[in-house]
């Protein structure tokens, strides 16, 4: 990660993205905003009818959602406030953009939260799962782009990445810890 301090305002937790207290979550998306498998089906399920309901205006109106896009609605039966929808890629071997549009998922879920004046935000471990976007790659594109957004930001006051496996949970506390020793 280079020799830049992690922001103070970056965590990290082992859990549940479902339980989580924050203003808003992220939701690892598919194209049909319809929910699905893995951290997708869980906040479509923890959240009730009203996710989906908003999903499908958004759906309605603008045809799902591009890889690298995100969306908002509201977080519905869930403790946050907000779901941000993004839809991370797909691994197809790293030469088809997937790392940029890894680091596009981040940006757009930050620039969301930021005009819904969100204070607390928690961030799954986005394309990570049935993806396959290989962990060791994604952890440190999700923590240095969350690192550049916060150089020019105030609204956020804390990040979250929930992780919901150990070997991910592992990686992104490895980094946060090593970019805090190298300040």
């Amino acid at each position: 990660m280079g020799k830049s301090k992690c922001d103070s305002r970056i965590k990290v937790m082992k859990g549940d993205i479902t339980q989580v207290k924050v203003d808003a979550i992220v939701n690892a998306a598919n194209n049909s905003l319809l929910g699905g498998g893995g951290v997708d089906g869980a906040i479509h399920r923890a959240g009730g009818k009203e996710i989906l309901e908003e999903c499908i205006k958004i759906r309605n109106k603008q045809g799902g959602c591009e890889t690298g896009q995100a969306v908002i609605t509201t977080a519905g039966k869930l403790p946050a406030k907000f779901v941000i929808h993004t839809v991370g890629p797909v691994w197809h071997g790293g030469n088809n953009g997937e790392e940029e549009l890894l680091k596009s998922c981040y940006q757009n879920s930050l620039k969301l939260a930021v005009e819904h004046k969100v204070k607390s935000i928690a961030f799954p471990n986005i394309s990570t799962g049935v993806y396959r976007f290989p962990k060791q790659l994604a952890a440190p594109i999700a923590i240095n782009t969350v690192s550049e957004f916060l150089k020019n930001d105030k609204t956020i006051q804390e990040i979250i990445f929930v992780c919901f496996d150990q070997e991910n949970f592992k990686l992104y506390s490895e980094i946060i810890n090593f970019s805090n020793l190298m300040k």
